[in-house]
């Protein structure tokens, strides 16, 4: 009989995870919330209008079809992980592998409903560009950016999103003509924003926001938000007329209240090899998961997804009867192409080593072409590139 699989989550680690497991001939059914995986790394674009959001959306039905397996648009209700069961829809449905990637909830500061953002639900992208339209038209204002840290889980802040962003306004308003009638500050509870990217990638952000004239505002935790600025720890503020701040992940409320075992902030216990202990067939995968590894680790979407394929391989070890496991440990790496409107850097840390190369002009559009890269290959349009 066919073994079956349970993908919790649409995201980056869920689709991919249902990709490979479809491929070591699993019955697979992918569960989200939503009918379309959202492209977060290229909807800092939307936010400026350089995307449509029907650009960063890649429809799950159709890529399911594609691949071969079943897609079920649906919240996740509750999880059993001692019954491999999830259910949806009401339905409870029990499986031989249940891989978890629902990804995770966000922390929530006081007054953070006064802020927009990037992440969390798309419809907030489409509220950010709302926002800076309106304060852009106005012909001058005081914006302000930043993000926050989980102090239960160092791998939980998510960063570069939002250095992007700061880059990709000052080059709108530097298009427009502006940028003189605007303040540029960029806020952070941490004395070294960035850091986790290495320390050539902190002092590399720091020249060009000094070339760019952008303020910063680091070392102090964050109080409140108003709607018209940040308080800090200190009561003292940072008036602004936009906001925009990308809280850090928390775990996820339906996975708090299952049976799974979980860290002190709500991430998924798991081994190396994405298996949670002491419940066979059950995984995690992506940011549900409490990362192993070095103080600086970070959850990103290329990591997500070696998650995905090392649980896949492992599953099929499991069945084959083979000793041996995969682990994503040696994959442990920060990489990203920080985009900066007119140009990117490509930044690297891993164990060994970290790497800074500035990619003037032509970085801004090879980060646009992997956006289209991500969809077609998924799609299976195109082959799919190793590390890519």
């Amino acid at each position: 009989m066919t073994k079956t699989a349970l993908v919790l989550g649409g995201g980056f680690a869920g689709l991919e995870a249902a990709i490979q497991l479809r491929k070591i001939s699993l019955d697979v059914t992918l569960i989200s919330n939503r009918p379309y995986l959202f492209i977060y790394p290229t909807s800092i674009w939307v936010a400026t209008r350089e995307r449509s959001v029907d650009q960063v959306k890649l429809d799950l039905t159709d890529v399911a079809r594609r691949h071969g397996f079943r897609f079920i648009e649906g919240a996740v209700e509750s999880v059993s992980a001692a019954r491999r069961a999830a259910v949806v829809k009401g339905e409870e449905l029990r499986v031989d592998h249940l891989v978890v990637a629902m990804g995770g909830d966000r922390l929530k500061p006081r007054g953070v409903d006064h802020t927009f953002t990037l992440g969390g639900e798309p419809d907030n992208v489409s509220r950010l560009q709302a926002a800076l339209d309106a304060l852009v038209a106005k012909g001058r204002g005081r914006i302000a950016m930043g993000f926050g840290g989980n102090p239960r889980d160092s791998s939980a802040v998510r960063g570069g999103p939002v250095f992007e962003l700061m880059f990709n306004v000052d080059h709108l308003l530097r298009r427009r003509g502006v940028r003189e009638a605007f303040e540029l500050t960029f806020f952070a509870p941490m004395p070294s924003p960035g850091e986790r990217m290495g320390k050539k990638a902190v002092s590399a952000i720091g020249a060009m926001f000094g070339s760019l004239g952008v303020r910063t505002h680091f070392g102090k935790k964050i109080d409140r938000f108003l709607p018209d600025g940040v308080v800090f720890e200190d009561q003292s503020k940072l008036d602004s007329d936009l906001v925009v701040f990308l809280p850090a992940g928390d775990g996820h409320a339906v996975i708090r209240a299952s049976d799974l075992p979980v860290n002190e902030a709500g991430f998924i216990r798991t081994d190396e090899g994405c298996a949670v202990p002491g419940l066979p067939g059950v995984w995690a995968v992506g940011d549900a998961a409490a990362l192993l590894g070095p103080d600086w680790r970070a959850k990103q979407g290329h990591l997500a997804e070696v998650m995905a394929r090392t649980t896949a391989a492992n599953i099929r070890a499991t069945e084959e009867g083979w000793p041996e496991r995969e682990s994503y440990l040696p994959h442990l790496g920060i990489t990203c192409l920080l985009d900066m409107g007119d140009g990117a850097a490509y930044v690297h840390r891993d164990a060994r080593k970290e790497r800074v190369v500035p990619l003037p002009i032509v970085g801004h559009w090879a980060k646009k072409a992997w956006g289209a890269y991500f969809k077609a290959s998924k799609r299976k349009q195109i082959p799919r590139i190793p590390g890519m």
